[in-house]
């Protein structure tokens, strides 16, 4: 099983620029809201995409998806472990969690106007 990381970790190494996070929910997911600097990857891509995406298998990376019952983040880690990734972390409680804390999203998609 991937090991965890937890929300402080997490934001430390988002605001320190040491990790790079992967949004393991979809496109249309990622462009409505995701992690600072977020990139989206579903397990049915990790093996076309992983190499382009990743090309340091020793960087730390951290999957993550909505919360700690959603199985994409374990599915993209177990991906890229089975790809000969060394460092792959799971964000176990994901989006939810850290929208939750009050913590900054991105987005892609404007905000709708009244």
């Amino acid at each position: 099983m991937t090991a965890l990381i937890s929300r402080d970790e997490l934001r430390a190494a988002i605001d320190a620029g040491t990790v790079t996070v992967l949004d393991a929910l979809g496109e249309a997911y990622w462009a409505k809201q995701h992690l600072p600097g977020a990139i989206p990857l579903l397990a049915g891509d990790v093996p076309a995409e992983a190499a382009r995406l990743l090309p340091d298998k020793a960087a730390p990376i951290v999957t993550y998806c909505s919360n700690s019952a959603c199985p994409n983040s374990q599915q993209v880690a177990t991906g890229l472990e089975g790809l000969g990734y060394t460092n792959v972390r799971k964000y176990r409680e994901g989006i939810e969690d850290w929208v939750g804390a009050g913590l900054l999203v991105e987005s892609t998609t404007p905000p709708l106007r009244n």
